[in-house]
């Protein structure tokens, strides 16, 4: 058996990956940063341009969330070079952050991004790494389904706040179709904290549909 791959809230494989930025040690280059490692098929294929366009469309963004992005597939340096260089000739966008060359498929086997009875491209994997360096997100897409990476990045923020205020976030946070862009209270875990979000509840401090069921307006935490 190979070895395991790495779970949610287990530390990144160590590793050191050659990229178009030059060498980086992961995860210990993003110390004290958090960073979105996402994985493409290959280079010069029509989805994964359209997903590489809209990372770095949103790369700013991601940057005001201390957050780095990382891209990664099995081509060769100078592939993912020419590549970049087209990308820019063609569509005047200039990518901005790094992109691993896994051409030995050590760092994609390692994290499970090869699908079988795909050849040795990898899939759409996306790694949420946080400042600590431990795995928060794993999502894996299939090679025919582009990603949204308005999502990614609505992920990495939703985390950060659960981080920060100790709350979850709904379905489709900020725009839950219950709650709006409020945040979910954690379930209380014994009587006399349930009885007390309901009196909370009752003075306004927060909202409750019912005393496991309780919520925060986001610019109220």
């Amino acid at each position: 058996m190979g070895n395991p791959l790495p779970l949610l809230g287990e530390r990144f494989p160590e590793m050191e990956v050659h990229t178009t930025r030059g060498k980086i040690k992961l995860p210990d280059d993003y110390r004290g940063k958090w960073f979105v490692l996402f994985s493409h098929p290959a280079d010069f294929t029509p989805v994964c341009t359209t997903e590489f366009i809209a990372f770095q469309k949103k790369y700013d963004e991601f940057k005001k969330l201390n957050c780095e992005l990382i891209g990664l597939s099995i081509d060769q340096p100078f592939s993912h070079i020419k590549w970049i260089e087209w990308i820019n000739e063609k569509f005047k966008i200039k990518i901005k952050f790094p992109v691993i060359s896994d051409s030995r498929g050590e760092v994609s086997e390692k994290l499970g991004m090869i699908a079988p009875k795909k050849g040795t491209n990898t899939v759409r994997a996306v790694f949420v790494i946080d400042d600590k360096g431990i795995i928060r997100s794993i999502i894996y897409y299939p090679q025919e389904v582009g990603r949204n990476v308005n999502e990614i990045l609505r992920l990495v923020k939703a985390l950060q706040i659960s981080d920060k205020h100790g709350v979850a976030m709904p379905h489709n946070w900020p725009e839950n179709e219950i709650i709006g862009n409020s945040v979910i209270i954690p379930p209380a875990s014994d009587e006399s904290t349930a009885s007390e979000r309901l009196k909370a509840a009752e003075k306004g401090e927060i909202k409750c549909f019912d005393w496991w069921f309780c919520y925060k307006e986001f610019e109220k935490l």
